[in-house]
Order: structure tokens, then sequence, then C-alpha cells
């Protein structure tokens, strides 16, 4: 199956093209809002770590995946997809209250609920993408889906901050609302026949470590999930360096911004390419070559060169994604439907709150060591994460995914 052919297929799906239309919309709103929130309040307060908080509202719902995704395993998806989006898409509504300094409270209260309506929101479209999508094209949907991901990354920034500098911070809002309300209709849209959700039993905490009991139990998922946790630690160990290396250039600040477009275009090419490569490969080889392509280009970029270290840019762009696109696939293909919510949430709890804490530890580390000998270091660490895929294994039986037939998932 050839890779423009599979993702032509995809497209023509319908229900995949509008979850794919869905996610991208609402993705330019999020990632609008995510600079220009911190923007407004650096123009209220003058403060740098108020307007930190605004990101840190954003991303602290992801610490409570676990709890947050048994929500989508108890309540019908895709009317739950709905509410998530116009709930928020209200929400937002009330930040044009926000003119003073005295009322940013409002703002980050806004900010965590969108971000804890994200998390529930993104564990209930992975397991109605399980169910609508052919298994084996989950690994070219989530390819797109990073692909559209990352382009609204490069897209929307910039438009959120060309509407902040001429209506303000309320008018962001507003954008941002009505892209939540134009995802809640295409979900709305979709033609799915869900399982109807098991009754719920025992305690909330027990139904939710159901999800990380399985996780953590199962061969496959466990050192994908663990291996993308520690790829993302490096990852956020490493993210402070990128201003070193721009020092060592000779270059200003600002052509960080050059870097991180490199990197998205990386993120945009290797989304296109992950559906075969996941089929040639399989996701336990696919995540180690995006590991080791990345631990090589973090090395690199030690070497002062501008193109050298674009090139690198572009590199970590498509590395580091892979054992992302590895993991939620995997995950999307093996765990029972009545537990994806739950275990698609914890996934992204294992892999993405590390971030936060390597960012921490980075700033540090940056100001006292030389960023040269740190970048081997941090390309040396990265290899040392190989070893943890190794006891990947993929189960002799078929996957659970493959009870859910597309004729079954998607009535004529």
């Amino acid at each position: 199956m050839t890779k423009n052919w599979s993702v032509a297929r995809v497209l023509r799906d319908r229900d995949a093209a509008l979850y794919l239309a869905a996610s991208s919309v609402s993705g330019f709103g999020t990632s609008a809002l995510w600079l220009t929130s911190g923007v407004w309040v650096k123009d209220l307060t003058g403060s740098n770590g108020l307007a930190a908080l605004s990101v840190l509202a954003l991303w602290v719902p992801t610490l409570l995946g676990p709890p947050l995704g048994t929500l989508a395993d108890l309540l019908p998806r895709k009317p739950l997809l709905v509410a998530l989006n116009l709930g928020p898409a209200a929400l937002l509504l009330t930040v044009l209250a926000v003119d003073s300094a005295g009322r940013l409270w409002l703002l980050w209260a806004v900010l965590f609920l969108y971000g804890a309506a994200s998390v529930v929101a993104d564990a209930a479209e992975s397991a109605l993408v399980a169910a609508a999508v052919a298994p084996e094209l989950l690994g070219d949907f989530n390819g797109l889906r990073m692909t559209t991901t990352e382009g609204m990354k490069l897209v929307a920034p910039l438009a959120g901050a060309g509407v902040y500098a001429a209506y303000g911070g309320p008018a962001v809002a507003l954008v941002d609302a009505a892209t939540f309300v134009c995802a809640a209709g295409l979900y709305a849209g979709v033609r799915v026949r869900e399982e109807r959700p098991r009754p719920a039993g025992g305690h909330w905490r027990a139904q939710t470590a159901e999800g990380a009991r399985f996780l953590w139990g199962h061969p496959g998922l466990r050192p994908l999930v663990v291996a993308g946790g520690a790829a993302l630690l490096l990852s956020g160990l490493g993210g402070p360096l990128v201003y070193a290396v721009v020092d060592g250039l000779g270059r200003s600040p600002a052509f960080t911004g050059t870097l991180y477009a490199a990197q998205g275009a990386g993120s945009i090419v290797v989304g296109l390419l992950s559906g075969p490569a996941l089929r040639r490969l399989g996701e336990r080889r696919f995540a180690a070559y995006g590991i080791v392509l990345t631990a090589v280009a973090v090395a690199a970029q030690a070497v002062p060169s501008e193109p050298v270290a674009l090139v690198c840019g572009a590199a970590i762009g498509v590395g580091l994604p892979c054992v992302l696109i590895a993991a939620l696939t995997a995950v999307q293909r093996e765990t029972p439907d009545a537990l994806l919510g739950r275990v698609t949430a914890t996934a992204g709890t294992l892999m993405y709150a590390p971030t936060a804490v390597g960012l921490a530890a980075g700033a540090g580390l940056v100001e006292l060591v030389p960023y040269r000998p740190l970048l081997v270091l941090l390309a040396l660490a990265r290899l040392a994460v190989l070893p943890l895929l190794r006891g990947a294994q993929r189960p002799a039986s078929a996957s659970h995914t493959a009870d859910r037939s597309p004729s079954d998932a998607n009535p004529a």
C-alpha cells in the first residue's frame, strides 16, 4: 500500500475526514489562545511569571489524565465530544470581562477548565477513532493528525498575535469560541455506532486504576509509553538549550522562532510518512529509529553553523514524534473499547507530564554546564532509552480493534 494511496484512503473516509477537520479547527483556536493568553497577561501585569501561569493553567490538567479519561469510558463518546466543545465555547465568553489584573483569576480558571475538557476530549476522540477507522489505517490517521496539529502551530500563533494586536485578548477568545462551535458541529456529523457504555461498577478510583493496570501490565504498550515519557523528559531538558544554541550562532533570540518553524516542518513530514513506516517497521522499530534520529540531531546542534542548526531542527521534528505516534497507535489497537478512554489518558499523562520536569531541570542545567557538552550528554541519554523498547512485544493474538470492523462502525 503506497503512502499516497493510504493517506488518500483516510481522507476519503467521511468520518476520518470529519475527525481531522474538527481537530484542525479546534487546534487552530487552542494554538492562538496559547500564545495570546500569555501576552495578554504580560500586558496587564508586566510580569513574566504571571504570563507563564497562563500556559501552566492549560497544561496542569494533563496530570489528571487518568481520572479525567474515565469519563470517556462511562459516557457516550460522540455526545460527550460535542458537549466538550460547546462547553468551552461558552466558558470563553466569560473572559470578555477580563479588563484588569484583578480579574485575571477568571482567565486562569477558564484556561484550567479548558485544559481539563481537552484531556477528556482527546481520550474520547481516540476511542471513537479506533472504532471508526480501519485498524491498518490508524497509523496513517494519527500521522495526519500530527501533520494538521503541527500545521496549526505554525499558522495559528501568528494569526492570534495579529488579532490580538488589532483587537485585543477578548477578540482572540471569541475566535477560539467560534472554532469550538465549528468543531462541535463537525463531531456531530460523524456517523459511528458506539457500544453502550459499561455500567459503572465500584469506586471511581477503582475504575481509574483499571485502565492504569491494563496499560502497565500490557507487554507491548508499557515499553512504548515509558520510552515516550523518557523521550519527552529529555526533550524538556534540552528545551532551554535552544537559546544557548542561538547565542552560539551569534544570532538574536528571535532566530529561535526559525528553528521552531523548522522543527514544525519536520513534524508535518513525519505525519505524512508515519502510516507506511509503521506498517513496514512496526511500532517498536519506528519508535527506535525516531529516537536515534533525534539523538544524532541533538548532538549535531553543538556545531556552530546555521544550516546545520536548521537541518537539526527539522530532524528533531521528524524524530521526536515517532515514539508518540507509535505509542498512541498501539494503544488504540490493543486496548479493549471499554477501557480505551482511561488507557489513552493515562498514557498521555505518563508521556507528556515529564516534559514539565525536564523543562524545570533544563533551565538550571543550562546555567551550570556549557551547552555543547550538555547536548552530547542528552544525545547519549536518548540512546540509553532504546533498551526500554526491546521489551516491547506484540501479542500473538489479533488486536482488540479487530473486533470492531469498519462496516460495523460506519452504518450506511
